[in-house]
């Protein structure tokens, strides 16, 4: 993990890009994916572990690319103000990828009901091992539309809870540091927080909600 004054170095030159994106210099945007590629693979790989049932078929790498162009796309739509902004439009387009493939594999009309499981490390007919992690192939449909669901509302939420529940839930930042972040109190936090997750639980079903655990 970078330490702090990497990542400082690394925010000072992702504004740095957001300046001359905003100045009209569009060729900066393969440069910003580029900066910020490894913290958005590890973003992505986070992100990844709560949709099981994608895993069994989609490689970490093939969801960081894809949600990358939804990100190159967005930029050329998206006047990003700062860092943050950009950051929390990166999480945005994999979160966004992660449910269109839920909604590609999920259900009896799925892509992922006409597939069988394939149980641990078998040959691939080359002399390669084909490995699954354990939670994916084990993947449950219902699990798979619960986490689906949740992120659904997670992006329906008014844009003060969602970003404090961006922070505190996929970036997993202590209440103190996202205070520190949105340069306000840890009171204030604690009541997006709530805010946020009383929502969450009005809108999702019984069994997401058992799912989740919020």
């Amino acid at each position: 993990m970078p330490d702090d004054s990497a990542r400082g170095e690394q925010t000072i030159a992702v504004e740095r890009c957001l300046e001359l994106l905003r100045d009209g210099d569009t060729a900066v945007r393969g440069e910003l994916l580029n900066l910020t590629q490894e913290r958005l693979m590890r973003l992505t790989t986070k992100m990844k572990r709560d949709f099981r049932g994608v895993g069994r078929w989609e490689q970490t790498e093939d969801v960081f690319q894809n949600a990358s162009m939804r990100l190159y796309q967005a930029m050329s739509s998206t006047k990003i103000e700062d860092a943050r902004h950009f950051f929390r439009l990166a999480a945005l387009q994999i979160r966004r990828e992660l449910i269109d493939l839920c909604r590609h594999y999920r259900g009896p009309q799925g892509q992922g009901a006409h597939h069988v499981t394939q149980a641990g490390n078998q040959d691939d007919g080359d002399g390669r091992a084909m490995a699954f992690d354990p939670g994916d192939a084990a993947a449950n449909p219902a699990e798979l539309q619960a986490w689906s669901d949740f992120h659904e509302c997670v992006d329906r939420l008014p844009d003060k809870e969602r970003e404090v529940f961006e922070l505190l839930w996929y970036h997993e930042l202590k209440q103190d540091e996202a205070a520190e972040l949105l340069g306000t109190s840890t009171r204030t936090i604690k009541r997006l927080w709530r805010s946020a997750r009383l929502m969450l639980h009005e809108k999702l079903s019984d069994s997401t909600r058992q799912s989740i655990a919020l």
